[in-house]
């Protein structure tokens, strides 16, 4: 078999190549087998990260059973959660450029012939993802796994209970005691948090889309499954590399409506739709808003797991009532799962979820039983939000799936929390944060804290929250985010004025500012882009060169 490592260490003039190698401690056996990048997010920042080099060790035995070399080396990563309400957010969604950029980087100049990426959280999973479709070297993903939930005074808690629980005490409904008690449980130990937020959506994803291993979603972290994941992926990628099957044969149009159909089902954050977007541009394969609303509205909704359904379950829920193999079984009976495309797992998805079906339907709903008979997420068009905006319908109320209220416009995510704890935000507002996407802000923060604020505070079944940033994967309420053409483009959220009537009716995709169009031309006609918060560095470079949130947030390419 032609190695593309044959490059640098066959022949005579190798020689040199070969003794820095052995000065690692690399026998000539080791040198003459394939070579298998094994990418290791670890860290000691992120609860997520810090178990991962047990996993990259069990990988590279993996990949030493099978008959290959692994090398490992490391990969950054941002903790959303401790990067969250302050600028160290807007460097959270840039960094998935960055991890993409890392790993092309390493695989290429290092002739490696296949690649294990060791990953979890929030830009982490989908950069590894990326630099998969990039390369297009035989590659498994392995991830950390969720957290375990929390067990606070008799219920399941997790970081968002922590989050929402800010505003409890700030408007009385907690005591500062009970937060101290609850901020020592809520997150047990180590892998990312308990939800279905966004590392675990985009874990569960990797699943659906054939990159990753049964169990890669949802196998808690701390259970030794994980560690024999870990090991069959090693083995896993030295089967792709003999038969030559890459990640472009997997990420295709099909693949990637499975794993739509799966995120619609499960009710998976909102931040998937950027980062299935940005993976099919890596892919060179065609994927946009329209296709994803397709998707969502034939897809019923199968799944109500925190932050959904108030909390009441989680990751390991989804695990015990069957994980990803069940949702997809359960699609499968509706013919909105295609079974014949490939995978990493076996010759076809299909023998991945043959047989399966939910074990718990009282967490795992059958597909003729569903919470709704559309998907967890809705696309919005209006003309509000010309090119769309995402919201998280399943943990959105039933009483604000259609809203009209007054606009309360904030050009900072600081000063609408700042209103919210002042209590200037009324039942029936619409508050609008904007400048805040992903050239604007620049980085396109996550809103976690005017979310959890609003729910601490019991608003939220009582506002709307309307950007053109976007949401954490542990919001929930009337969030709607990634509203696109973004305010430092001109788009028609900069010319929002305060006490303007904004309409929200989810049902029917809309979103629109009931404001005469001749008095939006105006508007627009007077309007100013603002100076650039940020002018050098890599945040910067980021906001020259980003795509808008409708097309992934990619950085384009010149």
């Amino acid at each position: 078999m032609e190695l593309a490592s044959d490059a640098a260490k066959k022949g005579v003039h190798r020689a040199p190549h070969r003794s820095l190698l052995k000065a690692i401690g690399y026998t000539d056996r080791e040198i003459e087998q394939p070579w298998v990048g094994v990418a290791c997010a670890f860290n000691e920042v992120i609860p997520g990260h810090t178990h991962l080099q047990q996993l990259a060790d069990a990988v590279k035995a993996g990949v030493r059973m099978a008959g290959g070399t692994p090398m490992q080396f490391g990969i950054i990563g941002i903790c959303d959660g401790i990067a969250m309400g302050h600028a160290g957010m807007r460097y959270s969604l840039p960094s998935r450029e960055n991890i993409a950029d890392s790993v092309e980087l390493m695989a290429r100049a290092h002739a490696f012939d296949a690649l294990v990426l060791v990953t979890n959280c929030d830009k982490i999973d989908p950069g590894v993802l990326m630099a998969a479709a990039r390369l297009n070297l035989p590659a498994v993903v392995v991830s950390g796994g969720p957290m375990l939930a929390g067990r606070h005074r008799g219920r399941d808690v997790d970081f968002i209970t922590v989050m929402e629980a800010q505003g409890a005490v700030e408007s009385g409904r907690m005591t500062p005691e009970e937060l101290a008690e609850l901020e020592e449980l809520a997150c047990p130990g180590c892998g990312s948090c308990a939800g279905l937020f966004t590392a675990n959506s985009m874990n569960c994803l990797t699943e659906a889309v054939g990159m990753g291993l049964p169990g890669n979603g949802t196998i808690p972290a701390a259970h030794a499954q994980r560690l024999r994941l870990a090991k069959q992926a090693g083995m896993a990628v030295m089967d792709l590399l003999r038969r030559g099957r890459r990640p472009r044969d997997i990420i295709t149009p099909a693949s990637l409506r499975n794993a739509l159909a799966v995120d619609m089902a499960i009710g998976g954050s909102s931040n998937t739709v950027l980062h299935l977007l940005a993976i099919a541009y890596e892919a060179g394969v065609e994927l946009d808003l329209g296709t994803i609303q397709e998707v969502c509205d034939a897809t019923p909704n199968l799944a109500r797991i925190s932050p959904a359904g108030e909390g009441r379950h989680h990751m390991q829920d989804l695990h015990e009532a069957g994980g990803i193999p069940a949702v997809m079984g359960e699609l499968s009976r509706k013919g909105l799962i295609d079974p014949e495309v490939p995978c990493v797992a076996a010759e076809r998805i299909g023998d991945v979820f043959q047989g399966r079906g939910t074990l718990n339907p009282a967490v795992l709903r059958p597909v003729d039983d569903p919470y709704m008979p559309t998907g967890g997420l809705a696309i919005l068009h209006g003309n509000l939000a010309p090119e769309g905006a995402v919201v998280k319908q399943s943990a959105v109320p039933e009483n604000l799936l259609r809203h009209r209220g007054p606009a309360r416009v904030f050009d900072r995510e600081e000063e609408a929390v700042e209103a919210m704890l002042a209590g200037r935000i009324r039942e029936g507002d619409v508050v609008v944060i904007r400048y805040e996407g992903p050239k604007g802000g620049p980085g396109m923060r996550e809103m976690l804290n005017p979310t959890a604020t609003m729910a601490g505070m019991g608003l939220s079944d009582k506002v709307v929250l309307v950007t053109d940033g976007r949401f954490s994967g542990g919001s929930r309420g009337a969030a709607v985010g990634h509203v696109s053409p973004e305010a430092a483009q001109g788009g028609p959220i900069a010319l929002l004025e305060e006490g303007d009537m904004v309409e929200l009716d989810i049902p029917a995709r809309r979103l629109e500012a009931l404001i005469d169009a001749s008095e939006l031309k105006r508007r627009e006609e007077a309007w100013k882009p603002p100076a650039p918060k940020v002018t050098e560095g890599a945040l910067a470079e980021y906001a020259r060169r980003v795509a808008s949130a409708s097309r992934g947030a990619v950085r384009l390419r010149e």
